[in-house]
């Protein structure tokens, strides 16, 4: 199978999943993409430059496979001397109809917001099948859709919704796990090391984290803090404010381009606390529970999908505190351990050959 892989948005989780399919796939895959940044504007544009590089291939494709950074539509529209006889899967990392939109967004107090979720929207109605990384994150996107098209006076064509649901389905994040194993190492008898591991925005909470490590340093209670995950031009502005208060607890700081380095730092952390409010899947989380760090969910969004009771909480400081006092940890290994690509893969590939056979 000759799969062309469309990608605007090249960086964090969207670049691991990309070239993990690459390969790990039995397939041919080439890969179209854009550097991560901009994100609006690789939304709004970013089809149009990808769409030039697909005319210019000399290759024939089975299957186009987009993610939902960019806009279907468009792609197709400038494309389609070459691809009105191939199927498109649209693979939704994230939505920005679910997503919770920072209160501070100029695009937010302007209205503006909402033509991005309209470009998945579209986008959705336009591919032959679409694909979720999570139940919660498909069952949330049609919610909002339902939503979404209600803000509108007439022609909301409704009957729609059933379209979406019916050709699409949860196909979870392959992830390569086993590539860390490469650095395992045996934890240390030291304090409690609590890591942060993910992106430094907005939806993962910075604020709750922050404050929560706060409280219990305030009661006295030993620890280390190890934060990385991906920084972006603008940042919370907890994270300056955090540098300062943990100077004394901080054993590493900032993003890590080493993948040898980053996988060395999961292994020496005992405890990830997450704060967040909205994760559709939780790669970073999954790669942390791989390297027998604990992790601490709140019970929402996808966490009670993918992992036991054993690891949900109901107050974050309550559950943090009763682990830096017992010093006692869980290991979530079984959890994700299904989510490397050496089990993913075969899944992938079947999906994919039952959209290429559908449009037969």
């Amino acid at each position: 199978m000759n799969i062309c892989l469309l990608e605007t948005f090249y960086t964090g989780s969207h670049k691991a999943w990309a070239e993990g399919i690459k390969e790990h796939l039995q397939a041919n895959v080439h890969i179209l993409n854009l550097s991560g940044k901009y994100w609006k504007w690789r939304m709004h544009g970013g089809a149009v430059s990808l769409a030039k590089k697909f005319n210019a291939l000399d290759q024939e494709f089975d299957l186009i496979l987009a993610t939902d950074m960019i806009d279907l539509n468009i792609f197709l529209a400038q494309t389609r001397q070459k691809t009105h006889d191939i199927p498109v899967a649209l693979y939704f990392h994230e939505n920005q109809l679910s997503y919770p939109w920072s209160a501070s967004d100029p695009d937010t107090q302007n209205g503006r917001n909402l033509h991005y979720g309209f470009i998945n929207y579209s986008s959705a109605l336009s591919a032959d099948h679409i694909f979720f990384n999570s139940k919660y994150h498909r069952s949330s996107f049609l919610s909002e859709v339902d939503r979404f098209l209600h803000l509108y006076p007439d022609e909301r064509n409704l009957d729609d919704l059933a379209l979406l649901h019916e050709k699409s389905e949860v196909l979870q994040l392959g992830v390569n796990l086993q590539a860390l194993d490469e650095f395992k190492a045996i934890k240390s008898s030291g304090p409690v090391q609590v890591l942060w591991n993910h992106r430094w925005e907005y939806d993962k909470n910075p604020k709750e984290f922050f404050d929560c490590l706060a409280q219990l340093k305030d009661e006295g209670l030993d620890f280390q803090l190890a934060v990385v995950g991906e920084r972006f031009t603008q940042e919370p502005k907890e994270f300056r404010a955090a540098k300062k208060h943990f100077s004394n607890e901080i054993v590493h700081w900032g993003y890590v381009e080493s993948a040898a380095e980053y996988a060395k730092i999961l292994w020496a952390s005992d405890v990830l606390p997450v704060s967040s409010i909205q994760d559709f899947f939780g790669q970073s989380i999954v790669e942390a529970a791989f390297c027998e760090v604990t992790p601490l969910l709140p019970r929402r969004l996808t966490y009670p999908e993918l992992f036991s009771e054993d690891f949900l909480y109901d107050d974050l400081t309550l559950s943090l505190r009763k682990l830096l006092q017992s010093n006692t940890f869980k290991s979530a290994r079984s959890e994700v351990s299904k989510y490397d690509w050496s089990k993913m893969s075969a899944v992938y590939l079947k999906r994919f050959e039952n959209v290429v056979d559908g449009f037969r």
